[in-house]
This record gives structure tokens, C-alpha cells and sequence, in this order.
């Protein structure tokens, strides 16, 4: 069993001070019915060093198909609150056993707009891995441990033109192309624990083809 590292447990105490305005333009709206969770993950990695778990979302979703994401879904009304639904979403995905887990943080609702959903992000430690794989391909295609060393790398690192105008963080590692509410939940959580490396932020990207079709097929 490992424990939480310091930089994952300082987050709770650093979160006021950290692109708070950005907490504030995201939040739901008054009187939002769906409500959802997704768990931030963090482990040793088996290479040595910290990871992340992340997934790639089914492409005939209706809404965010293809797209990175942390395990997560929606609440239901057994679950106990946005932790749990977190940890049965991440154990019904990709079997992420939650006797291993440690929540350390909670960040705040987030409101996405597509699918009219307020996220609550749940930042753990994952002191025991358990083997993970896709469980559920209709809504997870690919789940993947991204070692923190790649998402900080300089060359990883860009920033995305979406076509409504949304300029969003970017991340290109292990064949994933991170972008929107994913890669800025990482870039927050990077600058919390003080692990975000500088990068050059006039390097900018397009939505590659396959995420723009899913945007583009998603119902009005």
C-alpha cells in the first residue's frame, strides 16, 4: 500500500487560490436536474513514478463520444453522494476496485453545457492498483494510465481551436488527444500540486477528424 503523496494531499489547501474565477464561470446554473461525478485517479505507475487513469469515451454516445475523459457517470439516488457515485462508475467501467482508493479532494460542481450536466471532479490516491480494463464498451473504448512525467512533458502540451471558439487546454500522450473539460481539470490539478511544467503556449492544435464528426453527429 502507498500512501497519498505530499503534492495530492496539499490540494485541498491550495484550491482557493488557483484560477478560482474559472470554478466560478462553470458553475451550474440554479435548480440543474442531472448531476454526475467523475474520479480523478492517481497511483504509482508500474514504471515508477505517478500516473493518471483516463478513458476514451465511446464513439455512439450521444453525448462527448470519443472524447478523453475520467471514469464517471451519473448520480443515482443509492449512491452515497458524488464520491460514490465516482468509485461504482470507475468499478463499472473499467474495474477499479474501491477498497484501493483514498479520496483526498472534492473540487467543485462544474456545468457542461452539450449535455446540460453539473460534474463534481473527486481527486483520489490509488494505494492498491487493481487490474483495469474495458467493462463496458458502449460507453468506454480505451482506458489508459498516463504517466504525470507525459502530461507535463513541454512537447505534450498545446492548446486546442474548438469550432465554437472555446480555446482549451491540449495534451497529446499515449495516443490520446486530450482536450475541453478533461485537459483543463489536468491543467488545474497540475497547478495545484505544483507539478505543471512551462510550455509554450503559442502552440495551438485543431480538433483531429474523429472528435469533430462526434461533435458534429451529437443530437440538437
Amino acid at each position: 500500500m502507498t500512501p497519498a503523496p505530499d503534492w495530492l494531499r496539499s490540494i485541498p489547501d491550495r484550491l482557493a487560490g488557483v484560477d478560482a474565477d474559472w470554478f466560478r464561470e462553470f458553475a451550474p446554473p440554479p435548480n440543474v436536474e442531472r448531476h454526475s461525478a467523475v474520479l480523478m485517479l492517481f497511483g504509482e505507475g508500474p514504471d515508477g513514478g505517478p500516473d493518471v487513469l483516463l478513458t476514451e469515451r465511446g464513439a455512439q454516445l450521444r453525448a462527448h463520444a470519443s472524447q478523453v475523459s475520467f471514469p464517471g457517470g451519473r448520480l443515482d439516488p443509492e449512491d452515497d453522494g458524488a464520491i460514490g457515485a465516482a468509485l461504482r462508475e470507475a468499478e463499472e467501467e473499467v474495474g477499479v476496485d474501491p477498497a484501493g482508493v483514498d479520496v483526498v479532494f472534492e473540487l467543485p460542481p462544474l456545468y457542461l453545457t452539450p449535455s446540460q450536466n453539473a460534474v463534481t471532479p473527486i481527486g483520489a490516491w490509488w494505494h492498491t492498483p487493481s487490474a483495469v480494463s474495458v467493462l463496458s464498451p458502449i460507453e468506454v473504448e480505451r482506458v489508459v494510465r498516463v504517466p504525470i512525467a507525459e502530461l507535463t512533458d513541454p512537447a505534450n502540451r498545446f492548446l486546442v481551436d474548438t469550432p465554437i471558439g472555446y480555446v482549451s487546454p491540449g495534451f497529446d500522450v499515449r495516443g490520446l488527444f486530450v482536450w475541453g473539460f478533461t485537459a483543463k481539470l489536468l491543467d488545474v490539478t497540475l497547478d495545484l500540486a505544483g507539478l505543471s511544467r512551462p510550455w509554450d503556449e503559442r502552440a495551438r492544435r485543431p480538433l483531429p477528424a474523429h472528435v469533430l464528426d462526434a461533435i458534429m453527429r451529437r443530437p440538437r
